[in-house]
């Protein structure tokens, strides 16, 4: 109530009915006013999706670590086909070996067949020869388990070969990195060295991220030496 009606109200000239329903009028208009809705904020998409550009550095210099793969990559490979090709090796010298003790086992094996034939009623003979024909069998089993070895060990060198494939292919995606990279430099290239060059306004009239607002004296400077 204001102090004007306060005044009217204690000379006797309000209607007191009256006064009752305009304020419980006007109470009912502000209760029935409806409400604003709430201001959404405003979020940057980049910030609701997480996504900001990496910093500048060593970390996230992407030529520098696609080189670094292909180093290591190619090191890593040459050190495994060197373990490769010593297992071969090993592999080898091992069959070599038992050539070797078959060899021994046929001439023994021989021995003792001419001494069964020569007499027939030694069961030992028999027996030797038997037990002669088991060791044959096994060295002939660890010679073909040897050869099988060697031979997957040649295809998974084969295989190693196409590490030397995806290098070739990552130094083509770093040329080809490269050369957009000297592009680009010669296509903004300037005449003027950066050091001669007048700072960039951080804030220009009408923008809303800054404060920092170029003067008129500023401007006229700038179109000044633009003019030149």
């Amino acid at each position: 109530m204001t102090q004007e009606e306060l005044d009217a109200l204690m000379n006797g000239d309000v209607d007191l009915d009256n006064l009752d329903e305009g304020e419980t009028s006007e109470e009912s208009k502000e209760e029935s006013a409806p409400t604003p809705p709430p201001v959404e904020e405003k979020i940057d998409p980049k910030e609701e999706d997480g996504i900001f550009p990496p910093a500048a550095t060593e970390d996230h210099q992407v030529v520098s670590q696609l080189d670094e793969v292909t180093k290591e990559s190619e090191l890593k490979a040459g050190e495994v086909l060197d373990v490769m090709d010593e297992i071969s090796n090993s592999l080898m010298d091992n069959e070599e070996k038992l050539n070797s003790i078959l060899e021994i086992l046929n001439k023994q094996k021989e021995l003792l067949e001419s001494l069964s034939n020569n007499f027939p009623n030694i069961q030992k003979f028999k027996d030797s020869i038997n037990e002669i024909n088991d060791s044959i069998n096994l060295v002939n089993e660890l010679i073909e388990s040897g050869q099988n070895s060697g031979d997957n060990i040649m295809m998974a060198m084969d295989i190693m070969q196409y590490q030397d494939i995806h290098r070739q292919k990552i130094e083509r995606v770093i040329n080809i990195m490269r050369s957009l990279i000297t592009y680009m430099n010669k296509l903004f290239e300037g005449k003027v060295e950066d050091s001669e060059r007048t700072s960039s306004a951080k804030h220009i009239h009408g923008d809303t991220s800054t404060k920092d607002v170029v003067a008129d004296d500023d401007i006229e400077a700038l179109l000044a030496q633009f003019g030149k």
